[in-house]
């Protein structure tokens, strides 16, 4: 039997998906796939494509891992989460993007 797990933020990202897509089953899924990124950001360089605002799909390289990003990070700002985004270091343009949650299609 598999265990799911939903932390209090999964369930924030969630909520938030619902509104923006109207569909509680996709956001479920794209929440999840949201931890799944996350985790992969702080290990190393995370592989997966989202939806740009503009429409078009974007293919990205990313990490939030410290040991990577740590000279293009300052510390000051606020968090992207804050904006029901995800942030990461883009390692093929050299600096931070954020993705909206609910634009995530895949993390391999």
């Amino acid at each position: 039997m598999n265990t799911l797990i939903i932390t209090e933020m999964t369930a924030t990202r969630m909520e938030v998906i619902t509104a923006r897509t109207q569909n509680l089953l996709v956001a479920g899924a794209k929440a999840m796939m949201i931890e799944s990124l996350k985790e992969k950001l702080r290990s190393g360089v995370a592989h997966f494509i989202f939806i740009k605002k503009d429409g078009t799909v974007r293919e990205a390289f990313g990490t939030t891992n410290a040991a990577v990003a740590r000279k293009y990070t300052n510390g000051n700002g606020c968090s992207r989460e804050l904006y029901s985004t995800t942030a990461y270091f883009d390692i093929e343009k050299g600096a931070w993007r954020s993705l909206r949650w609910e634009s995530i299609v895949k993390v391999f």
